[in-house]
């Protein structure tokens, strides 16, 4: 729950803010959707009365969204929400068969998607799909007058209790996001609307989004990066948002960004490097703020990124559990205490307010002092509600009210946190940690990316009868032979235990990624297995 119970739930909150701009432009897309304030709570008004009378039954909690960034799926997670309901948004990035998996994990009675999607992704839900494309035809007179009438003339207030939503309390249910899945299988996180809120006054915090903000959406609302700040922080906030339905598609989200004067960019590393080489500074030239997260950001893409646009990224961190925003580094221009460093850069930032974290001993759960490399354990308004209908997993996540992260860290005198690696990232090899991370960032500095901006080389590691385990290293082109590359490894200080053996070097057509742009760890493993077993 937020720290003051006393303060608005969030669907009141988002109402209130609504009502504040009713002709501001507040929501586009790049397929021509451009909608104010108004516009958009009266068309998210008429569609959610149309799913009451005609597709929800009374007993349905948990609604399935099943489209990309765009202002409709926006309008979607909203309608969902003024019904009370819990919008599960599903990743269309996986097989058929993992997301049939989640729909079924969660119950799903129905999932909002729309034919034109469902024939682009080639994907079936494997549960009844309802289609924008025939709800438009659906929504009767009644329905858009009853919500011109409503959307205009009633208060926030007023509003929300004419939606029945006045016994909402911050402990309810706004989400479930299915985890990324790359350390094994999906599980369902669900996310209340006191959840969210601490996320969206963290980020307001940090980077004091104005109304004369426009952020770039382009994360997916299966991200809970996407589902939080480009829908929620966006909307619940005085600054506008425009979508575009892919972050990989750099040339469209340049146009996008250069028609609405977008200020704001959030994205990962991965996506930061495609910018690079397609997209123009001018189309850039309005960018105050980029923060990056999912992935830990390269230290030469920092400057690379400002020499081309004149905007530094600003790393953070979260996780899907917590909301998913623990700390960030406040962006350049945006510092609000004077005479106190907000940023160091090579770190992911501070805690937001509310959120504490501390590291302990993966072993012994004692909590190490400052500057001691530990398990990262974080507790506050951000902590998930649970995994849905997994009380066994999530009682082994928490910690006496703390959440593990599984990630390993290190907290500087000053409050910033370091990440040194994941937990999952580490080989026992002959009973010393060895971290994948910093082997991975030494070749990739050594190999660099091709000319896509794609990672070319990552570890992994597979059973030894020996040593415990041992290092594979996975690449899709070498500039130089294995043993060149070794010895510039050793010349840059890397232990000797750090070095994988000439023989673990195997090649494969590509470095699996998921859609969230984050390496795919488990198949990672997966592909080092079946090289080394070939």
């Amino acid at each position: 729950m937020p720290s003051n119970d006393r303060s608005p739930v969030i669907t009141l909150r988002l109402l209130r803010q609504l009502k504040q701009q009713p002709t501001k432009m507040k929501v586009a897309d790049s397929t021509g959707v451009q909608l104010t304030s108004r516009d958009l709570l009266v068309r998210t008004l008429a569609l959610r009365s149309y799913l009451k009378r005609a597709v929800f039954a009374e007993d349905e909690i948990n609604v399935g969204v099943f489209l990309p960034p765009t202002v409709p799926a926006v309008a979607a997670n909203l309608a969902v929400a003024f019904d009370g309901k819990v919008a599960v948004n599903l990743n269309y990035t996986v097989s058929s068969d993992a997301l049939g998996k989640c729909c079924e994990t969660a119950g799903l009675k129905h999932v909002i998607t729309s034919r034109k999607f469902i024939d682009k992704v080639g994907l079936d839900p494997g549960c009844p799909m309802v289609f924008l494309e025939d709800i438009r035809e659906r929504i009767t007179i009644g329905d858009r007058l009853s919500a011109l009438i409503n959307g205009r003339f009633r208060t926030a207030e007023g509003l929300h209790r004419k939606l029945g939503l006045s016994n909402q309390v911050h402990d309810d249910p706004l989400t479930i996001i299915f985890t990324s899945g790359s350390t094994g299988v999906p599980k369902g996180v669900v996310l209340s609307g006191g959840n969210i809120c601490s996320n969206v006054d963290g980020i307001d915090e940090k980077i004091h989004l104005s109304e004369d903000d426009v952020i770039l959406g382009v994360l997916p609302f299966f991200h809970s990066f996407g589902f939080t700040v480009t829908i929620w922080a966006a909307l619940c906030l005085p600054c506008s948002a425009v979508y575009h339905y892919s972050p990989l598609e750099a040339r469209p989200i340049g146009k996008l960004a250069e028609q609405y004067g977008a200020t704001v960019l959030l994205s990962t590393p991965t996506f930061l490097r495609s910018y690079l080489r397609r997209i123009e500074p001018k189309q850039f030239e309005k960018l105050e703020v980029v923060v990056v997260g999912a992935e830990k950001m390269p230290a030469n893409l920092f400057a690379e990124f400002e020499n081309k646009f004149g905007v530094r990224p600003a790393e953070g961190y979260g996780t899907t559990e917590l909301s998913p925003v623990v700390s960030v580094n406040c962006p350049a221009g945006r510092e609000s205490i004077a005479g106190q460093r907000e940023a160091c850069e090579g770190k992911v930032g501070k805690p937001i307010s509310g959120v504490q974290a501390r590291v302990v001993c993966p072993d012994t759960d004692q909590v190490l002092p400052v500057g001691q490399a530990g398990l990262l354990e974080i507790r506050g308004p951000n902590v998930m509600q649970g995994y849905y209908s997994r009380p066994d997993l999530t009682a082994e996540v928490m910690h006496d009210g703390w959440y593990r992260t599984g990630d390993m860290a290190l907290i500087d005198e000053e409050g910033f946190i370091e990440i040194t690696g994941r937990l999952s990232r580490f080989s026992k090899i002959g009973g010393e940690m060895v971290p994948h991370i910093q082997i991975e960032e030494a070749l990739s500095e050594i190999i660099g990316m091709d000319e896509e901006g794609t990672i070319r080389v990552a570890v992994s590691s597979v059973p030894d009868e020996k040593r415990g385990e041992r290092i594979v290293v996975l690449y899709t082109d070498l500039p130089e032979d294995q043993s060149v590359i070794l010895r510039k490894l050793a010349a840059m200080g890397l232990p000797n235990i750090y070095l994988p053996s000439a023989d673990s070097f195997y090649k494969v057509e590509s470095i699996p990624i998921l859609g969230t742009g984050k390496l795919d760890l488990k198949g990672l493993k997966k592909a080092a297995l079946a090289q080394v077993q070939s």
